[in-house]
């Protein structure tokens, strides 16, 4: 496990990760062509908020520790606390804020496509 961010984590460094610590778990070609799967538990401090962004395919999630609201664009808000999962479908938008009182520690698993920037920012 790394702390420095590698492949796409690094490639789309963006304010995602300048507001978020992100470390790759793990990183590997998908069954599926045309996808790879990539692993990164995701620190989010109290009362920060990812912003709004969307992945380029599936992000299947785990809160490891912490309370977090999870907002997406199309009204779902869910209140998840640790040993919660989660699942945002390929290019919703969504927001995910740390409530507190202590750091937020989500484990993520994206199977995204190959050389698409992990997540971007929505306008």
């Amino acid at each position: 496990m790394s702390d420095t961010p590698t492949g796409p984590v690094a490639a789309g460094a963006d304010e995602l990760t300048r507001r978020l610590k992100r470390t790759e778990i793990q990183h590997a070609p998908s069954s599926i062509p045309g996808r790879e799967i990539v692993q990164v538990l995701t620190e989010i401090p109290v009362d920060v908020s990812s912003g709004w962004h969307h992945h380029p395919g599936e992000e299947v999630g785990y809160i490891v520790a912490g309370r977090v609201r999870m907002e997406r664009h199309d009204g779902t808000t869910q209140i998840l606390n640790a040993g919660d999962g989660f699942l945002i479908p390929p290019g919703v938008p969504h927001n995910a804020t740390d409530l507190g009182p202590d750091t937020g520690r989500m484990l993520s698993t994206y199977i995204v496509e190959i050389g698409a920037p992990l997540s971007t920012l929505e306008p």
